[in-house]
């Protein structure tokens, strides 16, 4: 029991440290309304990843899996949209 407690709150934090870095993004490219540095072909197979990561995690039921990428899922479609909107 106790190295599934571990493992659930290591997998925590490294879902929450690896999402929360994705805030600064959204936030400079929405407020300069800038995306020219961003790599679209880079953020289309992030997100594809991001994806096939959460599926994995729905598939083995580990929430620390579903809601770090489900979360980071939402920020990378939200920096893609923006780079389509802003180029």
């Amino acid at each position: 029991m106790h190295n599934t407690v571990s493992a659930f709150w290591l997998g925590s934090v490294a879902g929450t440290l690896c999402t929360v870095s994705f805030v600064p993004q959204v936030l400079r490219i929405a407020k300069n309304r800038d995306s020219r540095d961003i790599s679209l072909v880079t953020f289309v197979m992030f997100s594809c990843g991001v994806f096939i990561w959460l599926v994995y995690g729905i598939y083995i039921k580990e929430w620390p899996v579903i809601i770090a990428n489900a979360v980071t899922l939402v920020l990378a479609l939200a920096i893609l949209a923006m780079k389509i909107k802003y180029g």
